[in-house]
């Protein structure tokens, strides 16, 4: 069977092809095809055209025809390339009383913060942990993020880290997403650890590190590089030994102090992810690197603070992919398409910005090349929104959902 498929007509196909991974976008730079068709091999895409052409020219191929009625806009299946979706329990409480005034010391000192999903976490079984991250997964899936990152990062022990990643592996076989974990057990300094910030890095990088490898459960280390957290200073052998590994690295930095984007490009980290402190030097230091600004607007959003400067780094000539930070604590929503939405707003980004961060620009963070842009060889990932306009999906600000969602060249939703 030779396992074709033909679908259209699509009123509005945009491609993102040809657009570099660096710098500002206009809108004029957004090629579409207008009643447009994608022909799937498999789970990649053969070709793109206008549709009655693809018809004409594929029919010694014998595709399965999926005829559209009424208007489409097709664009690349979203990347999400920064989220917290295994954990255990709530932080509704907490929400509540930072909206009431209450600092990050007294909700922490009340038994709030990330201590608190730590412990919920850690009372969680991990087929607890593996059954939420299939559920928050697939209604990502369902609004269109096809490609997933999942961070570990509340277990904060040896065995309760490796508990949430095998739960994440699990997660996998169960969705149509694909899920790319990332283990972040240097997320704060554990309260029952008996040392300091180095012994715990230390015991991590000896005792988890080489599990990682052996049950394939991770090729990316992270860390939160912030004073209440990790210091560059103390996370730099553990970056030297996961490096050593073959790791890739990423940074949660410039949070709410600078530092981290600099660990960040001394590291060659795919993505600095954060940067609402980053000043005019941190900015200057990332747009002249390879490293990839990460922003996470839902977490300005639950926090009540500044955006990431997205503008003032595109305009440095830097490269900015857009994610979630999906957690229970700072950003509960967990809907990239509104608060990319919400981005563009308040840092007046184009719509091909917003699409590129939210597409390849975010996958290449997670070095995968093989998606985010509608081209002839990637995976047949993409969205149909019922629309005739792209720019309608932005203007509606997360309440305009796709029609169909399809993953590796098959419907999923």
């Amino acid at each position: 069977m030779a396992n074709y498929t033909l679908i259209g007509p699509i009123t509005q196909l945009v491609t993102l092809a040809g657009l570099p991974l660096k710098g500002a976008l206009k809108d004029e730079d957004l090629v579409t095809i207008a009643d447009a068709g994608i022909l799937i091999h498999g789970t990649k895409i053969h070709s793109i055209g206008v549709y009655n052409e693809l018809k004409e020219n594929s029919v010694s191929l014998a595709p399965q025809i999926v005829s559209l009625e009424g208007s489409h806009v097709c664009v690349p299946g979203f990347v999400d390339s920064h989220t917290h979706i295994c954990f255990g329990g709530s932080r509704a409480n907490d929400y509540a009383m930072r909206n009431a005034g209450k600092t990050y010391l007294e909700i922490a000192k009340s038994g709030g913060g990330i201590w608190d999903t730590v412990t919920q976490t850690r009372k969680a079984t991990q087929e607890e942990l593996t059954q939420g991250t299939i559920a928050r997964a697939n209604r990502h899936l369902k609004a269109g993020v096809t490609t997933i990152e999942v961070k570990s990062g509340y277990g904060l022990s040896v065995e309760e880290e490796l508990k949430m990643l095998r739960a994440i592996k699990a997660a996998k076989t169960h969705v149509s997403a694909d899920l790319v974990t990332t283990c972040l057990a240097a997320h704060i300094l554990p309260k029952d650890f008996e040392g300091g910030h180095a012994a715990y890095l230390a015991e991590i990088s000896e005792k988890v590190f080489p599990i990682l490898k052996e049950e394939q459960l991770a090729n990316r280390i992270d860390a939160f590089i912030e004073e209440e957290a990790f210091s560059g200073e103390i996370v730099a052998p553990y970056f030297e030994k996961a490096k050593e590994l073959g790791f890739d690295i990423t940074v949660h930095a410039d949070q709410f102090s600078t530092s981290g984007s600099e660990v960040a490009i001394q590291f060659e980290a795919v993505s600095a992810d954060h940067l609402e402190a980053s000043t005019d030097k941190e900015i200057n230091l990332l747009a002249n690197s390879d490293v990839v600004s990460t922003a996470l607007p839902g977490a300005s959003i639950g926090l009540g603070c500044a955006f990431t400067p997205a503008r003032k780094i595109l305009d440095a000539g830097g490269a900015v992919a857009i994610a979630s930070d999906w957690n229970p604590g700072s950003a509960p929503m967990g809907d990239l398409l509104t608060q990319a939405a919400i981005l563009g707003t308040f840092q007046k980004l184009s719509n091909t910005e917003l699409l590129a961060g939210i597409t390849y620009r975010a996958a290449h963070t997670l070095k995968l090349e093989d998606r985010g842009q509608l081209i002839a060889g990637n995976l047949a990932d993409f969205n149909l929104f019922p629309t005739h306009n792209v720019n309608e999906i932005f203007y509606q600000q997360g309440k305009l959902t796709p029609s169909q969602v399809w993953k590796n060249g098959k419907k999923v939703f």
